[in-house]
């Protein structure tokens, strides 16, 4: 994964990224009409999203999206549950036993706040999810957090901040409601 980043729109990486993008794109909607049953081939599609076989027993549902599938680092045991979204430029680890909800989301490139700036420039943070995470339906983590191992995101958080091992984080802009 790579650190906090600025990319100038317009870029040579970032036309690298969009043709990525473009890929992904075209592999993920293969795989979202796939038949259920279809572990062959989804396995293939897969192998192509992200770069390498998924690990030993991680268990992905579709539909399944992502823009970039290259930074997407999954330990083995993961389960990901329908129609989540994983935007892994800048890099997204989930660690052993983590289950995701569906309806999921996690953010790793957005646009700085600036207006003058927001048009030119893509900027972004690494996600990194610790093992035996539990990850809630909806919830949305965004660029650059961390969240600690055992800890419980609430269906429909929104992580904003990094999260501590042990705890368990809810509402709309996820604060730590109880810790274990």
């Amino acid at each position: 994964m790579s650190g906090d980043r600025l990319m100038r729109i317009r870029s040579t990486e970032f036309q690298a990224m969009a043709e990525r993008v473009l890929r992904v794109t075209e592999l993920t909607t293969r795989l979202n009409v796939l038949p259920f049953e279809d572990e062959a081939r989804k396995a293939e599609l897969f192998e192509q999203i992200l770069g390498s076989p998924l690990p030993a027993k991680v268990t992905i549902y579709p539909p399944f999206y992502t823009d970039h599938g290259l930074n997407l680092d999954l330990a083995e045991r993961v389960f990901i549950n329908q129609n989540c979204t994983f935007l892994d430029y800048a890099g997204i680890r989930l660690g052993e036993r983590v289950m995701v909800g569906p309806k999921a989301t996690f953010i790793t490139v957005g646009h700085p706040v600036d207006p003058v700036e927001r048009r030119g420039w893509l900027s972004g943070a690494p996600i990194d999810v610790a093992e035996n995470v539990w990850i809630g339906a909806g919830a949305t983590i965004l660029p650059g957090v961390s969240i600690g191992r055992d800890a419980v995101v609430a269906a429909g958080a929104v992580v904003t901040d990094d999260v501590p091992p042990a705890s368990l984080v809810t509402g709309s802009k996820a604060t730590v409601n109880r810790r274990w």
